[in-house]
């Protein structure tokens, strides 16, 4: 089966931070907000959230990323 990581979810603006009842939000922390795919053939992609692969300004993280996480995984986070 081929997969390809999502669109990241951008913020947007609200004029209240009061959410409805059943929702849940996090605070932004700062750093890189990325995406990271581990694809079965070996492959590690780690992306910004505008779609510029950033994998090999952080090869500890694609290393990690091959090491530890099973094939076909895609992760979205701060990193």
């Amino acid at each position: 089966m081929t997969w390809t990581l999502p669109e990241p979810m951008l913020t947007t603006p609200v004029a209240s931070p009061d959410l409805p009842p059943g929702a849940a939000a996090e605070p932004k922390w700062d750093g890189y907000r990325a995406q990271l795919a581990r694809y079965a053939d070996g492959r590690v992609l780690l992306r910004s959230r505008q779609g510029t692969d950033m994998t090999a300004a952080f090869p500890e993280i694609a290393g990690a990323a091959l090491a530890q996480l099973p094939a076909d995984t895609g992760l979205d986070g701060v990193m």
